[in-house]
Protein backbone atom coordinates (compact mmCIF):
# COMPACT_ATOMS: atom_id res chain seq x y z
CA UNK A 1 0.00 0.00 0.00
CA UNK A 2 2.58 2.33 0.79
CA UNK A 3 3.35 2.53 -2.83
CA UNK A 4 0.72 4.24 -3.83
CA UNK A 5 2.08 7.12 -4.60
CA UNK A 6 3.53 5.85 -8.26
CA UNK A 7 -0.17 6.03 -8.92
CA UNK A 8 -0.48 9.20 -9.34
CA UNK A 9 2.13 9.30 -13.19
CA UNK A 10 -1.19 7.44 -14.02
CA UNK A 11 -3.25 10.87 -13.98
CA UNK A 12 -0.64 12.62 -16.07
CA UNK A 13 -2.62 12.86 -19.00
CA UNK A 14 -5.53 14.64 -17.09
CA UNK A 15 -4.09 17.63 -15.75
CA UNK A 16 -0.63 17.30 -17.73
CA UNK A 17 -2.55 20.74 -20.17
CA UNK A 18 -3.77 22.82 -17.12
CA UNK A 19 -0.24 22.13 -15.62
CA UNK A 20 1.58 23.38 -18.55
CA UNK A 21 -0.86 25.78 -19.69
CA UNK A 22 -0.37 27.99 -15.82
CA UNK A 23 2.98 28.33 -16.37
CA UNK A 24 4.15 31.78 -16.28
CA UNK A 25 6.04 33.69 -19.18
CA UNK A 26 7.65 37.20 -18.70
CA UNK A 27 7.52 39.54 -16.07
CA UNK A 28 4.37 40.33 -14.65
CA UNK A 29 2.62 42.97 -12.91
CA UNK A 30 -0.51 42.90 -11.02
CA UNK A 31 -3.15 46.01 -10.04
CA UNK A 32 -5.92 46.56 -7.85
CA UNK A 33 -7.28 49.37 -5.53
CA UNK A 34 -5.72 47.63 -2.04
CA UNK A 35 -3.70 45.62 -1.08
CA UNK A 36 -3.64 43.58 2.41
CA UNK A 37 -0.08 43.79 4.04
CA UNK A 38 0.38 40.88 6.10
CA UNK A 39 3.31 41.84 7.56
CA UNK A 40 1.27 44.60 9.44
CA UNK A 41 -2.72 43.49 9.23
CA UNK A 42 -3.48 46.78 7.30
CA UNK A 43 -4.94 47.29 3.98
CA UNK A 44 -3.25 49.78 1.82
CA UNK A 45 -4.60 52.05 -1.07
CA UNK A 46 -3.63 51.23 -4.40
CA UNK A 47 -1.66 47.78 -4.36
CA UNK A 48 1.24 46.58 -7.45
CA UNK A 49 3.00 43.58 -6.68
CA UNK A 50 5.77 42.61 -9.55
CA UNK A 51 6.29 39.08 -10.36
CA UNK A 52 8.96 37.43 -12.25
CA UNK A 53 9.18 33.76 -12.74
CA UNK A 54 8.07 32.12 -9.37
CA UNK A 55 9.05 35.30 -7.54
CA UNK A 56 7.89 38.23 -6.37
CA UNK A 57 10.57 41.43 -7.35
CA UNK A 58 8.69 44.19 -6.08
CA UNK A 59 5.83 45.77 -4.20
CA UNK A 60 4.91 49.04 -5.78
CA UNK A 61 7.90 50.22 -7.44
CA UNK A 62 8.43 50.69 -11.57
CA UNK A 63 7.10 47.62 -14.18
CA UNK A 64 9.34 46.13 -15.92
CA UNK A 65 9.02 47.06 -20.07
CA UNK A 66 8.24 44.18 -20.93
CA UNK A 67 5.73 43.01 -18.18
CA UNK A 68 2.38 41.94 -19.08
CA UNK A 69 -0.08 43.94 -16.86
CA UNK A 70 -3.23 42.42 -14.92
CA UNK A 71 -5.63 45.41 -13.62
CA UNK A 72 -7.77 44.04 -11.66
CA UNK A 73 -9.25 46.79 -10.78
CA UNK A 74 -11.62 47.40 -7.65
CA UNK A 75 -9.94 44.38 -5.63
CA UNK A 76 -7.84 43.60 -3.28
CA UNK A 77 -4.60 41.80 -3.20
CA UNK A 78 -3.15 39.10 -0.60
CA UNK A 79 -1.03 36.81 -0.16
CA UNK A 80 -2.19 33.02 -1.26
CA UNK A 81 -4.15 31.74 1.71
CA UNK A 82 -3.04 28.55 3.66
CA UNK A 83 -5.19 25.75 5.62
CA UNK A 84 -2.79 24.30 8.20
CA UNK A 85 -5.62 21.43 8.57
CA UNK A 86 -7.09 19.26 5.53
CA UNK A 87 -7.60 15.92 4.17
CA UNK A 88 -7.47 16.32 0.96
CA UNK A 89 -7.76 12.41 0.36
CA UNK A 90 -11.20 12.10 1.30
CA UNK A 91 -14.49 14.41 1.56
CA UNK A 92 -18.16 13.96 3.30
CA UNK A 93 -20.91 12.17 1.99
CA UNK A 94 -24.46 12.00 3.48
CA UNK A 95 -24.53 7.81 4.21
CA UNK A 96 -21.66 7.38 6.95
CA UNK A 97 -21.35 3.74 6.63
CA UNK A 98 -21.17 3.76 2.72
CA UNK A 99 -18.43 6.21 3.24
CA UNK A 100 -16.13 4.22 4.79
CA UNK A 101 -17.39 1.03 3.29
CA UNK A 102 -16.22 2.33 -0.07
CA UNK A 103 -13.24 4.17 1.39
CA UNK A 104 -12.38 0.13 1.99
CA UNK A 105 -13.28 -0.64 -1.42
CA UNK A 106 -12.14 1.72 -3.50
CA UNK A 107 -9.10 0.55 -6.06
CA UNK A 108 -5.95 3.19 -5.02
CA UNK A 109 -6.10 4.67 -9.27
CA UNK A 110 -9.61 6.14 -7.72
CA UNK A 111 -8.44 7.77 -4.84
CA UNK A 112 -5.58 9.06 -6.70
CA UNK A 113 -8.32 10.74 -9.26
CA UNK A 114 -10.40 11.85 -6.53
CA UNK A 115 -7.56 13.45 -4.07
CA UNK A 116 -5.87 15.60 -7.43
CA UNK A 117 -9.61 16.79 -7.90
CA UNK A 118 -9.90 17.83 -4.69
CA UNK A 119 -6.63 19.20 -4.36
CA UNK A 120 -7.15 21.30 -7.85
CA UNK A 121 -10.23 22.90 -5.80
CA UNK A 122 -8.50 23.98 -3.11
CA UNK A 123 -5.71 25.85 -5.03
CA UNK A 124 -8.54 27.39 -7.28
CA UNK A 125 -10.34 28.69 -3.95
CA UNK A 126 -7.35 30.77 -3.16
CA UNK A 127 -5.19 27.99 -0.83
CA UNK A 128 -1.77 27.60 -2.57
CA UNK A 129 -0.10 26.26 0.57
CA UNK A 130 -2.32 23.49 2.80
CA UNK A 131 -0.79 21.62 5.31
CA UNK A 132 -2.49 17.58 4.87
CA UNK A 133 -2.88 16.35 8.42
CA UNK A 134 -3.11 12.92 8.43
CA UNK A 135 -3.99 10.33 5.26
CA UNK A 136 -4.44 6.59 4.65
CA UNK A 137 -1.95 4.56 2.72
CA UNK A 138 0.34 7.28 2.01
CA UNK A 139 -1.81 8.83 -0.59
CA UNK A 140 -0.90 12.73 0.64
CA UNK A 141 3.42 11.91 0.05
CA UNK A 142 1.83 10.79 -3.70
CA UNK A 143 -0.39 13.66 -3.81
CA UNK A 144 2.39 15.96 -2.73
CA UNK A 145 5.17 14.32 -5.14
CA UNK A 146 2.71 14.57 -8.01
CA UNK A 147 1.90 17.97 -7.14
CA UNK A 148 5.75 18.97 -7.18
CA UNK A 149 6.56 17.17 -10.31
CA UNK A 150 4.45 19.32 -12.18
CA UNK A 151 2.18 16.16 -12.94
CA UNK A 152 -0.62 17.83 -11.64
CA UNK A 153 -2.14 21.19 -10.62
CA UNK A 154 -2.77 21.94 -6.74
CA UNK A 155 -1.53 23.59 -3.46
CA UNK A 156 1.91 23.29 -2.04
CA UNK A 157 1.64 20.43 0.62
CA UNK A 158 3.29 19.85 4.16
CA UNK A 159 2.01 16.13 4.75
CA UNK A 160 1.86 14.24 7.84
CA UNK A 161 1.00 10.50 6.21
CA UNK A 162 -0.86 8.54 8.97
CA UNK A 163 -2.12 10.47 11.95
CA UNK A 164 -0.42 8.88 14.95
CA UNK A 165 -2.62 7.62 18.10
CA UNK A 166 -3.45 4.70 20.40
CA UNK A 167 -5.64 1.13 19.59
CA UNK A 168 -9.05 2.08 19.56
CA UNK A 169 -8.79 5.71 19.21
CA UNK A 170 -9.75 8.28 17.04
CA UNK A 171 -6.56 7.56 14.64
CA UNK A 172 -7.12 3.83 14.57
CA UNK A 173 -9.49 2.40 11.78
CA UNK A 174 -12.81 2.18 12.49
CA UNK A 175 -14.32 -1.04 14.81
CA UNK A 176 -14.46 -3.38 11.48
CA UNK A 177 -14.84 -7.16 12.26
CA UNK A 178 -11.26 -8.49 12.33
CA UNK A 179 -11.84 -11.44 10.52
CA UNK A 180 -12.59 -9.04 7.82
CA UNK A 181 -9.74 -6.41 7.82
CA UNK A 182 -7.10 -7.06 9.41
CA UNK A 183 -6.12 -4.52 12.50
CA UNK A 184 -3.17 -2.29 11.51
CA UNK A 185 -0.27 -0.66 13.37
CA UNK A 186 2.82 1.04 13.53
CA UNK A 187 3.04 1.70 9.87
CA UNK A 188 -0.12 2.92 9.90
CA UNK A 189 0.00 5.08 12.69
CA UNK A 190 -1.50 3.19 15.55
CA UNK A 191 0.78 2.26 18.67
CA UNK A 192 0.91 1.32 22.30
CA UNK A 193 3.76 2.43 24.63
CA UNK A 194 6.21 4.21 23.78
CA UNK A 195 8.56 2.35 22.00
CA UNK A 196 5.80 1.73 19.27
CA UNK A 197 5.11 4.97 19.31
CA UNK A 198 8.75 5.75 18.55
CA UNK A 199 8.65 3.60 15.90
CA UNK A 200 5.45 5.02 14.26
CA UNK A 201 6.68 8.47 14.02
CA UNK A 202 9.98 7.01 12.22
CA UNK A 203 7.71 5.14 10.17
CA UNK A 204 6.00 7.96 8.74
CA UNK A 205 9.15 10.17 8.39
CA UNK A 206 10.93 7.44 6.39
CA UNK A 207 8.38 7.21 3.68
CA UNK A 208 7.91 10.92 3.57
CA UNK A 209 5.94 12.89 6.18
CA UNK A 210 6.94 16.44 6.48
CA UNK A 211 4.58 16.99 9.83
CA UNK A 212 3.44 14.71 12.45
CA UNK A 213 0.13 14.39 13.28
CA UNK A 214 -1.26 12.66 16.66
CA UNK A 215 -4.41 11.99 17.95
CA UNK A 216 -3.95 13.21 21.76
CA UNK A 217 -7.46 13.16 22.96
CA UNK A 218 -10.93 11.69 21.34
CA UNK A 219 -12.46 12.72 18.15
CA UNK A 220 -16.06 13.44 16.81
CA UNK A 221 -16.00 10.96 13.95
CA UNK A 222 -15.16 8.18 15.47
CA UNK A 223 -17.45 6.16 16.86
CA UNK A 224 -15.81 3.93 19.73
CA UNK A 225 -14.17 6.99 21.58
CA UNK A 226 -14.92 9.45 23.78
CA UNK A 227 -14.31 12.64 21.96
CA UNK A 228 -12.55 14.52 24.81
CA UNK A 229 -10.44 11.59 27.22
CA UNK A 230 -6.89 12.13 26.46
CA UNK A 231 -5.65 8.91 24.08
CA UNK A 232 -1.67 9.12 24.55
CA UNK A 233 0.13 8.66 28.03
CA UNK A 234 2.86 11.46 28.99
CA UNK A 235 5.88 8.77 28.48
CA UNK A 236 4.17 7.90 24.52
CA UNK A 237 3.88 12.10 23.79
CA UNK A 238 7.51 12.69 25.11
CA UNK A 239 8.53 9.88 22.82
CA UNK A 240 6.85 11.07 19.66
CA UNK A 241 7.81 14.57 20.78
CA UNK A 242 11.21 13.87 21.19
CA UNK A 243 11.52 11.61 18.02
CA UNK A 244 9.81 13.96 15.51
CA UNK A 245 11.78 17.33 17.06
CA UNK A 246 14.69 15.46 16.47
CA UNK A 247 14.32 14.82 12.68
CA UNK A 248 12.83 18.79 12.58
CA UNK A 249 9.71 18.11 12.32
CA UNK A 250 6.81 20.04 14.16
CA UNK A 251 4.14 18.00 16.02
CA UNK A 252 0.34 18.62 15.40
CA UNK A 253 -2.10 17.30 18.10
CA UNK A 254 -6.16 16.52 17.64
CA UNK A 255 -7.22 17.43 20.78
CA UNK A 256 -10.66 18.55 21.56
CA UNK A 257 -10.39 17.30 25.41
CA UNK A 258 -8.47 19.83 27.48
CA UNK A 259 -6.11 17.57 29.57
CA UNK A 260 -5.34 15.63 26.80
CA UNK A 261 -4.17 18.93 25.27
CA UNK A 262 -2.47 19.94 28.37
CA UNK A 263 -0.27 16.98 28.32
CA UNK A 264 0.25 17.50 24.79
CA UNK A 265 1.70 20.95 25.54
CA UNK A 266 3.72 20.19 28.68
CA UNK A 267 5.31 17.47 26.03
CA UNK A 268 6.15 19.93 23.43
CA UNK A 269 3.78 20.21 20.70
CA UNK A 270 3.49 22.69 18.36
CA UNK A 271 0.03 23.24 17.83
CA UNK A 272 -3.70 22.38 19.00
CA UNK A 273 -5.97 21.10 16.53
CA UNK A 274 -9.69 21.72 17.34
CA UNK A 275 -9.33 22.37 21.31
CA UNK A 276 -13.24 22.44 21.70
CA UNK A 277 -13.42 21.80 25.45
CA UNK A 278 -10.28 24.18 26.08
CA UNK A 279 -10.37 25.75 29.53
CA UNK A 280 -8.75 29.31 30.37
CA UNK A 281 -5.83 27.72 31.90
CA UNK A 282 -4.51 25.83 29.43
CA UNK A 283 -5.28 28.54 26.58
CA UNK A 284 -3.07 30.86 28.94
CA UNK A 285 -0.20 28.38 28.99
CA UNK A 286 -0.65 27.80 25.59
CA UNK A 287 -0.08 32.16 24.93
CA UNK A 288 2.90 31.54 27.65
CA UNK A 289 4.67 28.80 25.23
CA UNK A 290 4.02 29.72 21.92
CA UNK A 291 1.74 26.81 21.09
CA UNK A 292 -0.55 27.62 18.29
CA UNK A 293 -4.56 26.96 18.25
CA UNK A 294 -6.22 25.67 14.91
CA UNK A 295 -9.98 26.10 16.08
CA UNK A 296 -11.42 24.16 12.67
CA UNK A 297 -14.38 26.30 13.21
CA UNK A 298 -15.54 25.15 9.65
CA UNK A 299 -15.59 21.14 10.90
CA UNK A 300 -17.61 22.32 13.88
CA UNK A 301 -20.10 24.65 11.48
CA UNK A 302 -20.56 21.59 9.23
CA UNK A 303 -20.95 19.00 11.48
CA UNK A 304 -23.57 20.44 13.73
CA UNK A 305 -25.36 21.48 10.50
CA UNK A 306 -25.09 17.77 8.91
CA UNK A 307 -25.33 15.64 12.32
CA UNK A 308 -28.73 14.48 11.66
CA UNK A 309 -26.70 12.44 8.73
CA UNK A 310 -24.12 10.72 11.26
CA UNK A 311 -25.34 7.50 13.51
CA UNK A 312 -25.87 8.52 16.85
CA UNK A 313 -22.91 8.44 18.87
CA UNK A 314 -21.63 10.80 16.69
CA UNK A 315 -24.14 12.79 17.08
CA UNK A 316 -24.58 13.36 20.82
CA UNK A 317 -20.41 14.00 20.13
CA UNK A 318 -20.75 16.63 17.66
CA UNK A 319 -23.83 18.67 19.77
CA UNK A 320 -21.48 18.81 22.64
CA UNK A 321 -18.25 19.96 21.06
CA UNK A 322 -20.20 22.35 18.86
CA UNK A 323 -21.71 23.65 21.90
CA UNK A 324 -18.35 24.46 23.87
CA UNK A 325 -16.09 24.96 20.66
CA UNK A 326 -17.81 29.20 20.13
CA UNK A 327 -17.18 30.15 23.89
CA UNK A 328 -13.53 28.07 23.53
CA UNK A 329 -12.83 30.54 20.81
CA UNK A 330 -13.71 33.58 22.40
CA UNK A 331 -11.55 32.97 24.89
CA UNK A 332 -8.25 32.19 22.78
CA UNK A 333 -9.29 35.50 20.90
CA UNK A 334 -9.71 37.48 23.87
CA UNK A 335 -6.72 36.04 25.92
CA UNK A 336 -4.42 36.41 22.27
CA UNK A 337 -3.26 33.03 22.31
CA UNK A 338 -1.57 32.14 18.33
CA UNK A 339 -4.15 31.26 16.26
CA UNK A 340 -3.53 29.66 12.73
CA UNK A 341 -6.21 29.38 10.03
CA UNK A 342 -7.29 25.60 9.53
CA UNK A 343 -10.55 24.32 8.83
CA UNK A 344 -10.43 20.18 8.47
CA UNK A 345 -11.48 20.44 4.74
CA UNK A 346 -12.90 16.76 4.08
CA UNK A 347 -15.26 16.92 6.95
CA UNK A 348 -16.92 19.48 4.56
CA UNK A 349 -16.83 19.41 0.46
CA UNK A 350 -13.18 20.68 -0.17
CA UNK A 351 -13.41 24.17 -2.12
CA UNK A 352 -15.24 26.03 0.62
CA UNK A 353 -12.13 26.57 2.95
CA UNK A 354 -12.67 30.23 2.92
CA UNK A 355 -15.85 30.51 5.11
CA UNK A 356 -13.73 29.89 7.98
CA UNK A 357 -12.75 33.70 7.77
CA UNK A 358 -15.90 35.17 8.32
CA UNK A 359 -16.84 32.15 11.01
CA UNK A 360 -13.73 33.45 13.22
CA UNK A 361 -14.98 36.94 12.66
CA UNK A 362 -18.45 35.84 13.87
CA UNK A 363 -16.47 34.76 17.35
CA UNK A 364 -15.31 37.92 17.55
CA UNK A 365 -11.91 37.93 15.73
CA UNK A 366 -11.42 41.25 13.73
CA UNK A 367 -11.31 40.57 10.05
CA UNK A 368 -7.32 41.97 9.62
CA UNK A 369 -6.48 39.22 12.41
CA UNK A 370 -9.03 36.61 10.65
CA UNK A 371 -6.96 37.46 7.62
CA UNK A 372 -3.27 36.83 9.55
CA UNK A 373 -4.32 33.65 10.42
CA UNK A 374 -4.29 32.51 7.14
CA UNK A 375 -1.70 34.11 5.49
CA UNK A 376 1.53 34.98 7.86
CA UNK A 377 0.27 33.04 11.30
CA UNK A 378 0.07 29.89 9.35
CA UNK A 379 2.92 30.18 7.54
CA UNK A 380 4.80 30.50 10.54
CA UNK A 381 3.23 27.72 12.24
CA UNK A 382 3.82 25.72 8.87
CA UNK A 383 7.70 26.94 9.33
CA UNK A 384 7.68 28.40 5.49
CA UNK A 385 7.64 32.13 6.82
CA UNK A 386 10.62 32.78 4.61
CA UNK A 387 9.05 31.85 1.64
CA UNK A 388 5.03 32.52 1.71
CA UNK A 389 2.49 34.42 4.06
CA UNK A 390 3.38 38.13 3.30
CA UNK A 391 3.56 39.62 0.13
CA UNK A 392 7.63 41.20 -0.08
CA UNK A 393 10.25 40.97 -3.08
CA UNK A 394 12.08 37.54 -2.89
CA UNK A 395 9.33 35.73 -1.07
CA UNK A 396 7.17 33.13 -3.77
CA UNK A 397 4.50 34.88 -5.98
CA UNK A 398 1.82 33.15 -4.33
CA UNK A 399 -1.25 35.89 -4.76
CA UNK A 400 -4.98 36.09 -4.54
CA UNK A 401 -7.19 38.44 -5.08
CA UNK A 402 -11.05 39.07 -3.53
CA UNK A 403 -13.37 42.00 -4.81
CA UNK A 404 -13.85 45.17 -3.25
CA UNK A 405 -12.07 46.18 0.24
CA UNK A 406 -11.65 42.59 2.10
CA UNK A 407 -11.98 44.63 5.95
CA UNK A 408 -15.52 45.54 4.53
CA UNK A 409 -16.65 42.27 3.77
CA UNK A 410 -14.34 39.48 5.00
CA UNK A 411 -17.03 37.05 3.16
CA UNK A 412 -15.30 38.00 -0.19
CA UNK A 413 -12.04 35.32 0.35
CA UNK A 414 -15.14 32.64 -0.45
CA UNK A 415 -15.07 34.32 -4.06
CA UNK A 416 -11.80 34.73 -6.00
CA UNK A 417 -11.33 36.35 -8.57
CA UNK A 418 -7.68 35.80 -9.21
CA UNK A 419 -5.49 33.09 -7.90
CA UNK A 420 -1.06 32.94 -8.31
CA UNK A 421 0.74 29.99 -7.16
CA UNK A 422 4.64 30.45 -7.64
CA UNK A 423 3.88 33.07 -10.76
CA UNK A 424 1.39 30.54 -12.20
CA UNK A 425 -2.15 32.05 -12.84
CA UNK A 426 -4.65 29.86 -11.67
CA UNK A 427 -7.83 31.66 -11.80
CA UNK A 428 -8.31 34.94 -13.77
CA UNK A 429 -12.08 35.69 -13.49
CA UNK A 430 -12.82 39.09 -15.63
Amino acid sequence: MQFKSVIFAAIAATFATAAHSAQSTGPVVLKAAYLFDSKTGQLTQGGTVVVDGDKIVSIGGTAPANAKVIDLGDATLLPGFIDAHTHLDGQFQKDFYKAFYEEMLRFPVEQAHTAALYAKRTLESGFTTVRNVGAGDFIDIGLRNAINNGVIVGPRMITAAHSIGSTGGHCDISPFPPELIKPVGPLEGVCNGPDECRAAVRLQMKWGADVIKICASGGVLSESDPVDVPQLTPAELDAIMSEAHAWKRKVAAHSHGDLAAKLAIEAGVDSIEHGSFLTEATLKLMKQKGVYLVPTRMAVWWIEREAATYPPVIQAKARAAAAAHGSMLKMAIKLGVPIAFGTDAGVYPHGMNAKEFALMVEQGMAPEAALLSGTREAAKLLGVDAEVGTLEAGKMADVVAVRGNVLKDIAVTEQPVFVMKHGAVIVEKK
